[in-house]
Formats: C-alpha cells, structure tokens, sequence
C-alpha cells in the first residue's frame, strides 16, 4: 500500500506541511535574536531579563510537548495543532504590544506553551503515513526545514527589524502561524485513524510514559539527538556574542554565520534522502556523527590556536552542521518506532528531552562559556563526544528500534 493511498492527500503534500510546522519553534526562538539591544533599550531589560525571555519559552515548550503528544494520539493530530496554532497567534501579537519586559516574558511562555504542538503531532504523521526508505526521505525533508529555519530566521528578524522595529518581528511570527492553521485546515487531511487512538485517562498516559522513560534504547536516541543539536545550538543563541563581540560585526552581518549553515544543512539533508535504501540508517547516522566529531576538533583547534575570523568560525561549523543534518532524519525515526502505536507519546518524550536541553544550554551554558571563543568550541565539543560516545554504545545494542519497519 503506498503512502498516498493509505491518507489520500487533500491538496497539499504532508511533508511540506510537517516542515512548515515544524519552523514554527525556531523561528520563535531565533527571529527576535538582532533585535535584542533595541529591545532592552526600549522596555529597560536587562541581559538576564533578554535571556529569560528565551530560556523561560523553551522550558514552556518542552513542558507543553508531554501535553500534546497524548492529547494528538487520542483526539488525533489535526485538531490539536490547529487549535495550539490559534493560541499561538494571540500570544505572538500581545508580545507585538508588550510595555514591560515582564509582560513580554509571560508571553513569550504562551508561545512555549502553544508551539510545540506542530513539531509534535507533525512528526507523528509523518510515521503515520509513511515507512521504510520512503519514511527517512520524507524525513529528511522535514529535518532541511527545522535546520534550516535557526539559521534563516535571525536573517529575516533583521530585515524586520530595520524595516519596522523590533514589534514588527512579532507580528511576522502571528502571520507565519495563521498562514499555518490556513494550510492545516484546508491543504491536510487527519492522518491517525480512529481505531489507533488511545485513551487520554492520566493513568493510561502515566503507564506510556513510564514505559518510554524505562527503554533505555529510546532515550539513548533522544539524548543523541539533544547533545548533537545543542553543539549547533550553542552557536545559535550565543550568535549575538560571536558576531558582535567575537568577529566585531553589526547586525547586518548575521548571515556571515548562518548563510554557510543552511547551505550544509541543505546539502546533508539530500543526502541523507539520497543515501535513504542505500545505506543502513545506522551507517548514516555514524557517517554523521564522524563529520561532526572531526568539525568539532578542527573548531577547537581554531578557537585555541588562531585569531576569530569570519572563516576560522564557520567552516568548522559548517561541516558540523553537514554531518547533523545527515543524522537528524533517522534519529527521529529509530526513536519514533520504538512505540509505533503511541507515535505522538514518543514525539512527545523527544521534543520534551531536546528542548529541555536546549533551555538548559541556552539558561546555564551559554552565558559561562561564551565569554571566549574558546569556551564555545570546547563546549561544544564536549557535547558532541558525549553523543558520538551514547550512539556507539547503541548502535551495538541487539533489538534496537528500527526505522525501517512499517507502522
């Protein structure tokens, strides 16, 4: 049975409308990033306060995805993003009227709370519809535009920014959701079934997730995944630091640093689509793992040992963010089929673990290390060996979770 058969298309492809919802959480986070000086100019915050407003929103969003993912697998997928996007949209345009730093960070926690539901439920229907070979390439797909969109977002915020101030990202960010309830609700149809739904009764969901909290397999690849994209991620929210104090630029020079990125990111994510039915999806994710491992050393190296530049800074970067983008897709995958009959549950768990990580990294790391170069590629570094280090003790693991199987 082929996928388009299985969930007859309503006009729009899934995994374009997947990609989309899933850039919704890092255009929220990283949009707003070049309009921090003006705006703790104008509503008197200081850098702590500038950092709550992004390490607050992403704890609400890992809390808010453990929420969603049993509320998608009991009342199924559509219904639950169209209604988070609408809730979206009303916090993103009270950020847009904020007076005080304080209003801000309370609505910067509703968007938390209310933009975790695409990136859950989106990646549920992919493995709903989709398996085997054509799963990882669909995947793939999806994992070019969640890459891609820390990278592009900061570049589009700027624009925003000279063209209408600070305020006017916000409302972009009100637009994007609408435009994204508008695809959902007349491009998607409802991809689970209601025969696969479960029960949404607290202790039902306690037992999933007890159960998922206990595979020592599945949380391996979510913490694989967490370590590896917060050694990208490090960069992303210190970009303020590298471009401003490190290289010496302005804000129209972020694209000096995410520009590469998206190049990579758009590279390793047809190749991981290309190497889909080649290639085991654990020799993939090992290929992956070895490029960023080798990225990360020559980064140390130039963070140590020579002056920042804009290209002692990015290439290192670049080719991490070329071996990430190789290993995104079937990471996804091999923890999503660990429980292929409570899919929203494990996306749930996933994005729980990687944002709280992120925040983490974000709240704590970010403004202890940042204060040399060096800090930041040793840091790193660091974690991206503690993941190269979990995935081989997994990959070496009999019964792992496979993304191949069929759901």
């Amino acid at each position: 049975m082929t996928p388009d058969k299985q969930i007859p298309a309503k006009g729009l492809p899934l995994s374009l409308v997947v990609a989309a919802l899933a850039m919704l959480a890092p255009f929220t986070i990283d949009t707003y990033l070049p309009s921090f000086p003006d705006i703790a100019a104008e509503l008197a915050a200081s850098n702590v306060q500038l950092q709550q407003t992004l390490s607050l929103y992403l704890f609400a969003f890992a809390l808010s995805t453990l929420i969603y993912g049993p509320l998608s697998d009991s009342f199924g997928r559509r219904r639950v993003i169209m209604g988070a996007l609408g809730l979206y949209s009303v916090a993103s345009i009270g950020c847009a009227y904020a007076n005080t730093i304080e209003q801000l960070i309370l609505l910067r926690i509703a968007q938390g709370l209310s933009a975790s539901a695409g990136l859950v439920a989106g990646r549920a229907m992919i493995r709903d519809v989709y398996h085997g070979a054509e799963a990882q390439r669909v995947m793939a797909r999806v994992m070019l535009l969640f890459a891609v969109a820390p990278a592009v977002a900061p570049l589009i915020g700027g624009a925003l920014h000279d063209l209408s101030g600070w305020r006017s990202v916000f409302v972009f960010l009100a637009l994007v959701a609408l435009l994204q309830w508008l695809m959902i609700a007349l491009g998607t149809r409802e991809t689970l079934a209601p025969q696969r739904r479960h029960s949404i009764h607290p202790v039902a969901v306690g037992r999933a997730y007890a159960k998922a909290l206990r595979s020592g397999k599945f949380m391996a690849l979510v913490f694989c995944f967490a370590l590896m994209f917060s050694g990208f991620f490090l960069y992303v929210a210190g970009a303020p630091t590298v471009i401003y104090d490190f290289l010496g630029l302005g804000v129209h020079d972020f694209w000096l640093l995410f520009v590469p990125a998206v190049g990579a990111i758009m590279l390793g994510s047809q190749l991981s689509g290309r190497l889909a039915g080649r290639l085991s999806p654990k020799r993939t994710v090992s290929l992956g793992f070895t490029l960023m491992l080798l990225a990360a050393l020559l980064n140390v190296a130039q963070g140590v040992l020579l002056g920042p530049t804009p290209f002692t800074v990015v290439a290192p970067l670049t080719l991490y963010v070329l071996g990430m983008a190789l290993t995104m897709p079937n990471l996804n995958l091999m923890a999503l089929d660990c429980f292929p009959n409570n899919r929203g549950m494990a996306s749930a768990v996933q994005s729980f673990v990687q944002m709280s990580f992120t925040a983490l990294i974000v709240g704590a790391v970010v403004p202890l290390v940042s204060a040399t170069l060096a800090g930041m590629t040793l840091t790193m570094l660091g974690l991206n060996l503690a993941g190269y280090l979990l995935w081989q003790w997994l990959k070496h693991q009999h019964g792992a979770c496979d993304s191949t199987a069929s759901p």
